[in-house]
């Protein structure tokens, strides 16, 4: 049995703990999360120990970047089983905060991002969203002082964003993107999908479905926008509340009109039932 990993609540723990990791001179990679861990997550875990000799997971339920009426409360808690899958995967460090560790009384400074996360893509469904992300992320990398942190594709947009953020802060820490893990039916694995009913999931899988086909048509030299309206129509048809489906240039997230402006990414995000889902794939 691997041994558990090193659990820490407080940042002069957490600062001690990677010091001691620093004396060995460890590269240490940082895998940000807000637990309730999958497949997925340990696809991340994997991959940081290819890019690092020590690893640390964070693990904490960030309310900043919830609207009021977003799922805070009832996001999936699943310490005890996250701990053992950490552990089995041989991480060295759990950053584990308290929210009054993470925002202590008289916090008062945030990082408001510009360029990828004003995209007009999730930041105008959920604009408090990148705001809340840049902080926490920004207060991670300082606290965990990593060489690498790795973060999913599933969430694109929000690889853009801190990607951008590590660099225009000269933060010292190279964001690498991790490929999105699917079930075997499509599905991006995703701590919401426990959200669905057993119907929801089975429609679920069209959101892949109508991603794939449209990406295959642009491919193939159709045009960007009967392709994707052709996607968009098999969405809505199964039920699905779409927010945006839309192709952007993979590295800028700009609107493009043709397969000749640079890599393509179809970015997709709706609501089924009460359960929002987003996803992409490179076209």
């Amino acid at each position: 049995m691997s041994p558990s990993p090193l659990i820490t609540r407080t940042v002069p723990a957490l600062r001690r703990a990677v010091d001691n990791l620093r004396k060995r001179t460890a590269t240490v990679a940082l895998v940000p999360t807000m637990g309730a861990l999958h497949d997925g997550h340990v696809s991340l875990v994997r991959l940081a120990k290819r890019r690092g000799s020590r690893v640390v997971v964070s693990i904490f339920v960030n309310p900043t970047q919830f609207a009021p009426s977003e799922d805070f409360g009832a996001y999936p808690r699943t310490w005890t089983a996250d701990i053992a899958k950490l552990a089995a995967e041989g991480v060295d460090i759990v950053w584990h905060p308290g929210v009054e560790a993470m925002y202590p009384e008289g916090f008062a400074t945030r990082i408001v991002p510009e360029g990828p996360a004003l995209a007009g893509l999730e930041d105008r469904f959920r604009p408090h969203f990148f705001g809340g992300v840049a902080t926490v992320v920004g207060k991670l990398f300082t606290q965990c002082r990593p060489d690498v942190a790795i973060f999913g594709e599933k969430d694109f947009q929000q690889l853009r964003v801190v990607t951008q953020l590590a660099r225009d802060l000269d933060l010292g820490v190279k964001v690498i993107g991790s490929r999105t893990v699917r079930e075997r039916d499509g599905l991006a694995m995703s701590s919401r999908n426990v959200y669905l009913s057993p119907e929801e999931r089975q429609t679920a899988t069209v959101l892949y479905r109508a991603m794939k086909d449209s990406a295959g048509r642009v491919r193939a030299g159709e045009a960007i926008r009967p392709a994707m309206a052709r996607g968009a129509e098999t969405i809505a048809a199964a039920g699905f509340a779409l927010d945006y489906f839309e192709v952007r240039n993979a590295k800028t997230l700009a609107p493009v009109t043709s397969r000749n402006d640079g890599p393509l990414r179809i970015l997709v995000a709706a609501k089924l039932g009460t359960t929002r889902l987003i996803d992409n794939v490179a076209v």
